[in-house]
């Protein structure tokens, strides 16, 4: 089950990259062998575990000083780089074993004033723990097999029987300070021991090499693993295809009215393998939900129990979900209620709304306030599914208790973060934009992905697609449809449910010209410029809009218009004719959806370089007018080619404009003969 990569020629290839210090050396072996911890999500996941080497280095003054670098926050292991495990004197920090007690404020300023670069990130809030061991190598995991060992109400019997006097056994403290000196005790007692286990929490190991640390890591994980059966790694990111799209936009738009007014809708990432599904058929999920997370560190990204949504519940509806929300919220924040008098500084209340939903018949749910956010929190919901359904079978899953949950999760350093720092103004904003790996489209994409949201591109060929999703970066997706084709809607709204939990924003975007005089052109092209230019637009924003609806949190749908829809081109009447349909279209559906907080605009854009208007074409043009191509292209009150990019900016603009509906924006660079009348 948890296999061994560590590999000689991989270990000196980084050896050899690090030059012929002999400190950046062992650095970057530490580095290796972080990143195939890292990347085996059965050991750590999502900034999970921590990893350290202890080096000698010379101060300014040129004295040989021990140095310890340690993983430091906001790096994973397994992309960890050398600046992802800082520096610190090691010889001040060992120092600080002789206090009685050292509050968490003042550890990390004692940390941060022995970096040996003062703008290197935090250290591990473990680092201390790092530090009092006298090993060179000291690798932290959270790994699944020891979790469920972890959390039995006899972890301790447990584990003599499986290791006898092996590992140490450090009863659960919360990470910090006193944590680290009483794992150094432990150590101390029997300085023969290959590792540690942390009731509640994880597992130390230690070496004088990074091989013969890695190795314990593998031996004494895979050693639990055999003795709890568990054959297969956990697989986190099963997704199938289901059948209730209705009921996520639903659940979607009620967590965003529970939090307030005005807050963003979450990402919903669906995790629906076999194993989720059996899970959910327990008898006992009321009972393992109350019970706490796997690890402490899950509960400042997951909170401390999930929401349960039986199936006989969330098929009632809007109300009963609504319901049954509203209860999660009141037991939360009575757990606040009875924690916070008790807590030594003042706290402030996160939001109630659940990170995990157990939804039966559905799957398992990780919510977060962006895509990446919520699959961490699918991946967590699944491994703490996983460690409470074999941990339950194996003994009992008795994890760290209420208390010591809250103390986790409003420990006083991530309540020092609250209200620092701005969220992108499309943080959970999904978009979708339909020819999304066109030259428009793409920039569009582009566009509203800088600032925060998700976004799902339609196009008809999978290839570009897959280039401009790549493009754009992880969390995007894309799915390759003609929109003429009758279910091409409706395939595409399934698909973004399923991917995000619902939509935001519709760019109506696709498109393409016909050129020829209407009267020399066939009736069938006509309807097939139609089917594209108008037949898609109009599928397409219905399907959005009864999305929208379900949501109950407003929504916009953009329109790319075109000036053929206000000034009719020569030889563009099979393009322009759609065109114009769709403006009609865009104030008509303004009217209709303003109540359901829908706003609808359109973007009027001319002479933009693109799949409509080629090389060729503007070539073409600018030959027929006696000009060249650049004074073609800038042919405005601007003096000034207009291109896709200040198109995008234009979606942007409108998706911004909160009170803006029914509205057409020019993008033209001033053009009085393409202007609105």
């Amino acid at each position: 089950m948890i296999k061994n990569n560590y590999n000689s020629s991989e270990a000196k290839s980084y050896i050899d990259q690090a030059g012929k210090d002999l400190a950046d050396q062992e650095l970057a072996l530490r580095v290796y062998t972080s990143r195939i911890i890292g990347q085996n999500p059965d050991l750590v996941m999502h900034g999970g575990g921590n990893t350290s080497v202890k080096v000698e280095r010379k101060d300014l003054f040129g004295n040989t000083k021990q140095v310890i670098h340690v993983k430091g926050s906001g790096w994973d292991l397994d992309t960890i780089q050398a600046p992802g495990l800082p520096g610190l004197w090691l010889d001040p920090l060992r120092e600080l074993r002789n206090l009685d007690k050292l509050s968490d404020e003042d550890m990390v300023n004692v940390q941060r004033a022995n970096l040996l670069d003062s703008s290197a990130p935090n250290p591990s809030v473990e680092t201390l723990l790092h530090a009092f061991l006298p090993h060179k190598f000291v690798d932290h995991t959270h790994a699944t097999p020891f979790l469920i060992l972890a959390n039995l109400p006899n972890a301790e019997e447990v584990c003599r029987e499986i290791f006898g006097s092996r590992l140490g056994i450090v009863p659960y403290i919360m990470p910090g300070f006193a944590l680290a000196k009483k794992a150094a005790e432990v150590y101390e007692e029997d300085t023969s021991v290959e590792g540690l286990i942390l009731l509640g929490h994880g597992h130390f190991a230690f070496g004088q090499t990074a091989e013969k640390s890695y190795n314990q890591i593998i031996s004494h994980t895979q050693t639990v693993a055999d003795y709890f059966n568990l054959e297969n790694p956990t697989a986190l990111n099963v997704k199938a295809s289901h059948s209730s799209h209705g009921v996520l936009p639903v659940i979607r738009g009620l967590i965003a009215e529970m939090i307030g007014p005005n807050a963003a809708m979450p990402i919903i990432d669906v995790r629906n393998g076999p194993e989720e599904m059996k899970f959910l058929k327990r008898d006992d999920l009321e009972s393992l939900s109350e019970r706490g997370t796997a690890s402490p560190d899950h509960v400042i990204r997951i909170k401390g129990r999930p929401l349960v949504l039986r199936k006989s519940v969330w098929e009632q509806g809007r109300s009963a979900i609504k319901e049954a929300l509203k209860d999660y919220e009141i037991e939360y924040k009575a757990m606040f209620e009875r924690q916070a008098p008790k807590a030594a500084q003042p706290k402030t209340i996160l939001p109630p709304d659940p990170k995990t939903i157990w939804m039966e018949g559905v799957g398992l749910l990780g919510l977060g306030a962006n895509f990446k956010s919520a699959s961490i929190a699918g991946d967590l919901v699944v491994q703490n599914a996983r460690v409470r359904s074999v941990g339950e079978d194996a003994g009992g899953f008795y994890p760290i208790g209420e208390k010591d949950l809250f103390d986790c999760e409003y420990w006083s350093l991530e309540q020092a973060k609250l209200g620092k720092g701005k969220a992108p103004p499309f943080q959970g904003k999904v978009v979708m934009v339909t020819g999304g790996s066109g030259t428009i489209g793409f920039e569009t994409a582009k566009a509203f992905s800088s600032l925060g949201a998700q976004c799902f591109l339609v196009d008809i060929n999978q290839e570009n697609l897959d280039i401009a999703t790549e493009k754009l970066g992880p969390g995007h997706f894309g799915k390759a449809l003609d929109v003429t084709d009758p279910d091409a809607a409706s395939e595409a709204i399934k698909t973004v449910i399923e991917a995000y939990g619902g939509l935001d924003i519709l760019v109506s975007n696709a498109g393409s010209a016909q050129s020829g005089a209407m009267v020399d052109m066939p009736a069938s092209s006509v309807r097939k410029a139609f089917e594209l230019n108008f037949f898609s637009h109009y599928e397409f924003a219905k399907e959005a809009a009864n999305l929208l609806k379900l949501q109950s949190r407003g929504g916009q749908i953009l329109f790319n218009i075109s000036k053929q829809a206000v000034n009719p081109g020569k030889n563009f009447g099979a393009y322009g004719m759609p065109k114009a349909t769709t403006f009609f279209m865009m104030r008509q559906l303004a009217l209709e959806l303003g109540a359901d907080g829908i706003r609808v605009n359109g973007v009027n854009a001319d002479r933009i370089r693109s799949g409509l208007l080629t090389d060729n074409f503007i070539a073409e043009r600018a030959t027929a007018r006696g000009v060249s191509e650049e004074s073609y292209m800038a042919g405005n009150l601007l003096n000034a080619e207009v291109k896709a990019s200040h198109v995008a900016q234009a979606f942007v603009a409108l998706a911004q404009s909160e009170r803006t509906t029914g509205h057409v924006m020019t993008v033209d660079g001033g053009n009085v003969e393409a202007s609105l009348r």
